[in-house]
């Protein structure tokens, strides 16, 4: 091997005499110590024969201490080859020069990049010589570097999807500049307060962590404090010494860490450290990983923006899909369909293509089109938006709907998001409650109206009793008092019926068996629908017994009868069904009054002319009829409602125009056996008394014809106006009262606590109450009560009398 000399200045080449040129020792020693350039000369087995003073300026090297070292000791080892095949290319081109770039070793363990030119110098040496001429090119090639890699970084960001390739590429990229075979990324995890490490190499701790507390690593360190730091071992050991960090893993002399920021926060750490060299980083290193660190960031911040969009969109093609109401994704311009989901398809019965060749206006009702218009026009900003429509489905039919649209970016442009709910059902029991309502306002007015003119009855009726009892029969008046009478019996009925609407009469509920009651009516109705109306009565076997008031219930089925006979005028059918039923939570969804549970089923149906919606909206309204002028009095269905009501059951109709009605009617079932009733024989005479009576009664014409009653019978009457008289007169009477009359409604003291508060002083007391309808809450009190009784206004003389000596006379 021929001798090589070698040159270095930092920056401009040098001037290298040209082979052939004959220059002294002495001239040649001068020539390489003035221009300070590092070169070489080689002999044939490639040991220094010779080095220039450059080489201590820039690699700390003196240059006796090379003189017969061979060359390549300098030479980084993945470069020496580029020597070698510097001369190899000599020797086989012929060629006079052959230029490599090498890295040199410095003296403190630190590698320069030089641009080595070789030249054979044997016809200038006289012997067989290569003079080798090095120009430091460091910080060329670090830019050169640099600007490679951050073009291959930029085209990764921009190629590569999967987020650990393009950490595993930069990477690959970074090592072209830096030493980075150890080399990790942390990310941060808020909601944990975790590093994990989508990306990690190292030499020394070879299996990558699992996710792990922050803690007090130097890569927390970093973190917190959100700036880029080079630490040494001495540094290392001054922040240990603090208290700012702690070892985790393997000691590295030198650690570079830099933080991932974006412009919102601080992400995670890019780290890359050595095992061996103190010195293997820089502050230009430094620089230099802040800057990928923020390419990396802002990918990592980019995917993450990608997968929550993905996901979003994910899930809202999930919902969307899946959502159970009517979904649609319209453009904001034209109306057209864009996206439509399952739920439409199935509601509105067009398949996805159809609903993609229409508009929004398609399924509108066209009084309702100019209305949208004007709507969307309106509400055409930002947010959400609610309105209520009817829409047209495929087959026809119209729809109640409610819509909640949203304004949203979809595909790159402006689209509308709608949801629809069909709210025909939901407005049907809406207008259930509300019609239910209504009947409770009607029938707390009905029950008040019936109280009162209770109370008026009972006045007529009481006087023209005592009128009629002193009058002579053949006397002209007792036939015009027999016509009050009668007049008033017709208005006590009118009274019941309103009470009946209103659930406040008193009902005698027992355990029975509804079969029971359609079997006796059977009999009966034949006579009172006529020849020409067919009567079936289809009753269950083992059917299951109610609690209810047996004349109520035949009374029930007697004016549904009548109700039924009228509406087939040229006769028809008539069904009459008892069946048990099980109601569950479907059905009670749709009547959400109804609770799920076991039930009597009592079913009327006809095939007579049937009722429109509008009527069967009012039907059970007192003194709401169809019929003409003085054929009913309104109250039938009223009465029906109220029985039906009280007696804890639920009443429904079903009817079409043409097709007739059928009422269902249920009871709820209960497992007691059914209460026979033992026939008693009729008592015509009015028994008589001698005890004291306490009558008190705010109406004082009521009060008046109770007295006189009570008279007659040989009883003592005290009279009072409330229940405070009543209480005073008590505290100072001194002798015996045996008997309480009161009303239950009462000014400044109810019927029921003066009782109570009589019972404190006389315990012995008995009760009776009166009262123009029957209150639920006395009713329970009077049933679990022997002593105490309660009469429906108005009440004849003797039912009067036969009361008061049934409870009088054990006493």
């Amino acid at each position: 091997m021929r001798a090589v000399f070698a040159s270095v200045k930092p920056m401009s080449p040098p001037r290298i005499p040209e082979p052939g040129t004959t220059f002294s020792p002495e001239q040649l020693s001068k020539l390489l110590d003035s221009a300070k350039e590092f070169f070489l000369l080689l002999n044939p087995s490639g040991k220094v024969q010779f080095a220039s003073p450059g080489i201590t300026c820039l690699l700390g090297l003196p240059p006796k201490e090379l003189i017969g070292n061979s060359m390549l000791s300098l030479l980084h080892p993945e470069d020496s080859g580029e020597i070698v095949d510097g001369l190899a290319e000599l020797a086989v081109s012929g060629r006079e020069t052959s230029e490599r770039r090498c890295r040199l070793h410095g003296s403190d363990g630190s590698c320069r990049w030089f641009d080595a030119m070789i030249r054979d110098w044997s016809s200038t040496a006289g012997t067989d010589t290569l003079l080798i001429h090095f120009r430091d090119v460091t910080d060329l090639h670090r830019m050169e570097a640099e600007r490679q890699v951050n073009s291959e970084i930029v085209h990764a960001l921009n190629e590569t999807a999967n987020l650990d390739q393009l950490l595993a590429g930069i990477h690959q990229a970074l090592k072209k500049v830096l030493s980075a075979d150890n080399c990790f990324v942390a990310l941060h995890d808020a909601n944990t307060n975790t590093f994990s490490f989508p990306f990690f190499v190292d030499q020394v701790d070879i299996v990558p962590p699992p996710p792990q507390m922050v803690g007090h690593s130097c890569t927390a360190y970093i973190f917190r404090k959100g700036v880029p730091m080079l630490i040494p071992q001495s540094e290392f050991d001054r922040l240990a010494a603090e208290g700012e960090v702690e070892l985790v893993g393997a000691p590295s002399p030198s650690w570079l860490g830099v933080p991932l920021k974006t412009p919102k926060e601080t992400i995670g750490v890019l780290v890359v450290q050595h095992y061996e060299n103190e010195k293997a980083y820089d502050q230009r290193d430094l620089e230099f990983l802040s800057a990928v660190g923020g390419h990396i960031a802002l990918a990592i911040e980019r995917r993450r923006s990608e997968e929550d969009l993905r996901k979003k969109e994910e899930m809202f093609r999930l919902l969307f899909s899946h959502n159970p109401l009517p979904t649609w994704v319209i453009d904001r311009e034209t109306l057209r369909f864009l996206e439509v989901n399952e739920a439409a398809v199935r509601v509105y019965g067009y398949s996805p293509g159809e609903f993609k060749r229409m508009t929004i206006l398609d399924f509108r009702t066209d009084e309702e089109k100019i209305k949208i218009l004007n709507y969307l026009k309106a509400n055409s900003g930002d947010g959400l938006y609610r309105g209520h429509w009817r829409h047209r489905k495929k087959d026809g039919k119209i729809i109640e709907v409610e819509t909640t649209v949203h304004e949203l970016e979809y595909s790159g442009k402006r689209v509308r998001l709608i949801v629809a709910q069909d709210v025909s059902e939901r407005h049907l029991l809406e207008q259930k409650l509300r019609q239910s309502q209504k009947m409770e306002a009607v029938g707390r007015l009905a029950g008040g109206v019936a109280h009162d003119f209770n109370n008026l009855l009972m006045v007529i009726k009481g006087h023209t009793e005592l009128l009629r009892n002193v009058l002579p029969p053949a006397e002209e008046y007792s036939r015009k008092i027999e016509q009050i009478e009668r007049a008033a019996d017709r208005a006590s009925g009118l009274t019941r019926q309103l009470l009946a609407f209103s659930r406040l009469q008193m009902l005698q509920p027992k355990v029975i068996n509804l079969n029971d009651v359609v079997g006796d009516m059977g009999r009966l109705l034949p006579r009172l629908i006529g020849e020409d109306i067919e009567l079936i009565i289809r009753a269950s076997e083992g059917l299951g017994a109610v609690r209810a008031d047996s004349s109520q219930m035949e009374q029930i089925v007697m004016n549904l009868v009548v109700n039924a006979r009228d509406a087939m005028p040229d006769g028809g059918k008539l069904i009459i069904e008892t069946s048990n039923v099980e109601l569950d939570s479907v059905y009670s969804d749709k009547h959400p009054v109804v609770r799920p549970g076991r039930y009597v089923l009592l079913c009327v149906s006809d095939t007579g002319t049937g009722m429109s919606l509008e009527t069967q909206a009012h039907i059970f309204e007192p003194f709401f009829t169809t019929k003409a002028q003085g054929k009913g009095t309104g109250l039938g269905l009223a009465t029906v409602y109220g029985v039906v009501k009280q007696s804890g059951g639920f009443i429904w109709v079903y009817s079409e125009l043409g097709r007739g009605t059928t009422f269902k009617i249920y009871f709820p079932r209960i497992d007691q056996p059914v209460d026979r009733l033992i026939p008693t024989a009729p008592t015509f005479e009015v028994p008589r008394g001698t005890q004291t009576i306490l009558l008190t009664e705010d109406e004082r014409d009521v009060r008046e014809v109770a007295r006189e009653f009570l008279e007659s019978g040989g009883y003592t009457v005290i009279e009072a106006r409330d229940g405070l008289e009543a209480l005073g007169i008590v505290e100072k009477y001194e002798g015996t009262v045996d008997l309480l009359i009161t009303d239950m409604v009462m000014p400044r003291m109810t019927g029921q606590e003066l009782a109570a508060r009589l019972k404190e002083r006389r315990p012995n007391l008995r009760m009776l109450y009166m009262s123009g309808y029957s209150e639920r809450a006395a009713a329970e009190t009077l049933r679990a009560e022997p002593r105490v009784r309660l009469l429906a206004k108005p009440f004849s003389r003797g039912v009067l009398l036969r009361t008061v000596h049934e409870l009088l006379k054990n006493n």
